[in-house]
């Protein structure tokens, strides 16, 4: 990942968590509450990765409080508002595409909004798949391209207009809200990324769609 983008996501990290609930009118919440349904009962360990703030892991462990976390992210802002969030969760500095972490370790992985900003998604996929154990989950929440009517309206025409605008005005980094629209646009539709897992050892168990298209939850089982 650039060091462009690292700087980008340490510049707004004191404004993420506002800026994702203002600019999806709080469904971004009810998303990862979905998602996380959707790990089995008996995950003893998860790996937030690309976890930013450390919101997906929190959701996590309400369902599952069991469950011990790792927030990951290659951002040390977004981590640093993570610790002051939750201090008693550990956090790490990494690469998503490579990581220090040994193979076969957690049950499950989540990463929500993170796959789009790495260099190689399936070098990212096979690194979640290598870490996870045998059966393992990977669950991903993510804006992929656009592939029907309405995420088309929404991020062709309706995104591009608004999104960097409100980004400015609160966190003063329109840039950064720009490379947020660029790179949804940019991006997989979520049948070729269900393609990607696919080929790279996951089994695709179920892809949900959230509000119309706007977002999707993969989740995946190693096979």
């Amino acid at each position: 990942m650039s060091i462009q983008v690292r700087q980008m996501f340490d510049g707004i990290s004191r404004k993420y968590d506002f800026l994702n609930h203002f600019l999806s009118l709080g469904r971004d919440i009810r998303w990862r509450k979905r998602a996380v349904k959707q790990l089995p009962a008996g995950t003893e360990s998860i790996l937030d990765l690309c976890g930013g703030t450390g919101d997906f892991l929190m959701e996590a462990q309400k369902v599952l409080p069991q469950a011990k976390g790792v927030v990951a992210d290659f951002s040390f802002g977004m981590l640093a508002v993570c610790r002051k969030k939750f201090p008693e969760t550990p956090t790490v500095q990494l690469d998503a595409m490579k990581t220090p972490l040994e193979s076969e370790t957690f049950q499950s992985a989540l990463n929500a909004f993170g796959m789009r900003n790495l260099d190689c998604t399936q070098t990212g996929i096979k690194e979640a798949n290598r870490i996870l154990t045998p059966g393992g989950y990977f669950i991903t929440l993510e804006f992929f391209k656009p592939s029907n009517p309405i995420s088309f309206i929404f991020y062709k025409i309706l995104a591009p207009a608004f999104i960097p605008i409100f980004g400015a005005f609160f966190s003063g980094r329109k840039s950064a809200y720009e490379y947020l629209v660029r790179s949804i646009k940019g991006f997989l539709t979520v049948a070729d990324y269900g393609k990607l897992c696919e080929d790279s050892g996951f089994h695709v168990k179920k892809i949900g769609v959230c509000d119309f298209g706007i977002a999707h939850i993969v989740v995946c089982q190693k096979k």
